[in-house]
This record gives structure tokens, sequence and C-alpha cells, in this order.
């Protein structure tokens, strides 16, 4: 019953919340507006709505849309000069995790010299502290995947190394952040699966790590209940309203799971693998790994396995393997239990590479596991998960 509680952002959760926008206080007056290079936004009409509610609020803004799926640090590096030369006060991030992840990276070079990589922990990263407050971030969700939009982290890649490590503090919490399920409504099936199971596994991680408490508890165990409710739902017919909220709120909540305890060392492995082939998508590979990384820890916590079973569905739920089960069969259920490291061009041979890889750049999640794992049973995770 000990626990650090800090959540300092405001969330505008629900139907036609994007609204808000154009008539709550922002903190300042020209913004940069940061979203991916893929041009869904502009396809789906949400920049142009987000542009007409800031001028609506009298609120400047120049856009940089860049951002890959996987982030990389050019791009935080670049957002920030722009930032800086057209005099913003303030980042929104608008899309997925990438480009609210994004923003907050922008936010903090936007106002401190040096390279980004001088202020990550992790790898070859210098861990400095960061002099100056970043710039405020707003988050405009329009996925519900990575919980960013209730929490501090942000995830980017050093593209030459292939580091990805997470990096936040409390200064990167979103000054507000919106989540309206209208905007989630264009997601195609597969990238809601991987979606999903993103914010799924930052509540089964959080509940399962070693400093989970009371409030991160509670917080897990709802958002595991609302994508083992609505996950196959929202893939099943995207324009299933009563989904799609119920989805977004898991995400909002594995958000606050984050905040309140800590992703663990499947985060790290899969950063590993996605570090060295950006292409793949980081919902996928914690599907690929989560069978063979969940049965490692179940003898080791078989009470919360049997808990986060019960909340995925199995009401009957009486040992650790329930589940496994129960998240084998919702893998099935999404279209996504056939998932294959190597069409992303994964090698096999490489399976240490990326274990010792995790290790380096993010070894502080291992720390976090319910018991501390040895390299060769990290190793043995991803060969039981290799196909």
């Amino acid at each position: 019953m000990e626990f650090n509680y800090y959540m300092p952002s405001r969330i505008f959760f629900g139907k036609g919340s994007l609204e808000n926008l154009g008539t709550e206080k922002l903190p300042g007056k020209k913004a940069l507006i940061v979203t991916s290079a893929g041009g869904s936004m502009r396809k789906y009409g949400y920049l142009d709505r987000v542009t007409a509610l800031l001028d609506k609020n009298h609120t400047e803004y120049v856009l940089f849309e860049k951002i890959l799926p996987n982030p990389i640090k050019s791009h935080v590096m670049e957002g920030a000069q722009l930032a800086r030369e057209a005099g913003c006060d303030f980042v929104i991030g608008l899309g997925g995790g990438s480009s609210i992840d994004s923003s907050k990276s922008i936010a903090v070079m936007a106002a401190n010299d040096g390279d980004y990589w001088d202020y990550v922990n992790g790898g070859s990263g210098k861990g400095l502290e960061v002099p100056n407050n970043p710039l405020p971030v707003i988050a405009i969700t329009t996925t519900a995947g990575t919980g960013t939009e209730s929490d501090p982290w942000t995830v980017v890649t050093k593209e030459e190394t292939g580091e990805k490590i997470g990096f936040g503090y409390d200064k990167t919490f979103p000054y507000f952040s919106i989540v309206d399920p209208d905007l989630m409504m264009s997601i195609p099936p597969y990238l809601t699966a991987y979606q999903g199971f993103d914010a799924l596994f930052h509540s089964t991680e959080g509940y399962i790590a070693n400093i989970s408490n009371f409030m991160s508890d509670m917080y897990a165990l709802k958002a595991i209940e609302l994508i083992g409710k609505y996950l196959v739902r929202a893939v099943k017919d995207g324009s299933d309203e009563e989904a799609r909220a119920g989805v977004a709120l898991a995400n909002t909540l594995s958000g606050f799971v984050e905040s309140t305890s800590s992703c663990t060392s499947e985060h790290s492995l899969e950063h590993a693998l996605s570090g060295y082939h950006p292409k793949l998508t980081h919902g996928a590979g914690l599907i690929m790994v989560s069978a063979a990384y969940y049965e490692t820890f179940a003898a080791t916590v078989p009470e919360r396995y049997v808990q986060m079973a019960k909340a995925l569905g199995r009401r009957d739920a009486s040992q650790a393997s329930d589940f496994i089960e129960a998240l084998k069969d919702l893998q099935k259920a999404c279209g996504v239990d056939d998932l294959k490291m190597s069409d992303f061009d994964v090698d096999k041979d490489d399976l240490k590479k990326y274990a010792l890889h995790a290790l380096d750049t993010m070894g502080g999640l291992f720390e976090y596991d319910p018991y501390k794992l040895t390299l060769d049973e990290i190793v043995n995770i991803l060969e039981k998960s290799y196909r």
C-alpha cells in the first residue's frame, strides 16, 4: 500500500472532445504541429480540423510532417530547430504514439542546446540532466496503443546505431491531452490489433512488475478487461463506436499504469528488434515475443496471471497457464497469431545480438521484471518466439 502518484495532465476524453482545442486556454500563442509523414492526418481531415480550431482560438501554427512509425533522432533535432526558428512556444502532437512521442522530444530540444542523445540514459546516451523546461505539449491521439497521452514517456531511435530508447520525466507529461474516439475510426484492422496489444502489454507488464502497487493494479486490471471485451470488436468493425471508445479508454489507462508502475523487459526486447529493423511495427514485435515472454514468469507470480486471465474474460481461471491461453486466443481472434520475425528480416543467427542490445539500450527495465533474467533466458525467449 505504498506508491508515488503524479499525473499532471488534463485529459479530455470522449466523442467530440477535439472541439476543446478551440475553446480551452492554450499554453502559448504559436504551435508547432508534429505529425506523421504518411499523410493520413490530411487524408482523413484531422489536420484541417485541428488548424481550424487553432484559428478559432486565435493561435498561429507551423507544420512538421515528417515523423516515421519508429521515430528517429534526426527528425527530433530538425523539428526542434524549426520550432525555434518559427518562434513556436508550444508543441502539438497529432496522430499516433510516434507523433506524440516525437512532439515531447522536440519540445525538450526546442528549449535546450546540444544533441537529444545527451539527455538519454542507456546505450551511447550521456544521461545529462535537462537544463531548461521543455515547451508545453498538447497530445491529440488518433490511435489507441501507446498511452503516451497520459504518461511522460517518449521513444526515439538513434538511427546510426539502432538504439531505440525510452526517455521522459515529470516535465514531459502533456499540458493536456485529447482522446476522441471519433479520430480512431479510420485505423485499419491490423493496426487496430497491433496498437491494442501494445496497450494490453503496457498493462500486463505494469501488473507483473516488481514495483506494481495498488494504484497501478487498479488501472492495469481495468485496461486488460477493456481490451478483452472490446479489441476483437474494434478489429472486426472499425466503425463500432462503443468498441473504439472502450479500447481508447484502455489505452489511456495503460498510460496511467506506465506512470505509476513500469514496463518490463518485454519492451526492451521489442525495442532491440525494431531498433535494428524499423519497418517492424512496435505492437507486432510485442505480439511476436509475448507468449514465450509471459511463459517465462508464469511460475514466479502465478496469482497475478490468474487475475489477468480473469480480466481478459476467463472467469474460471485458476492457474497461470490460463492467462497464456487467453492471450493466444485473443491474438488468434484478432488475426495476429501468425506474425513472423523472419518477415521483417530478423535473422535467427542474430538473436544473441538483439538480447545484448536490449540489455545495453534499455537494461533498466530488466530490473523491474519479477526476477532478473539471465542472458541465456533472454536468448531463449527470442528463440522460442522466432518464426
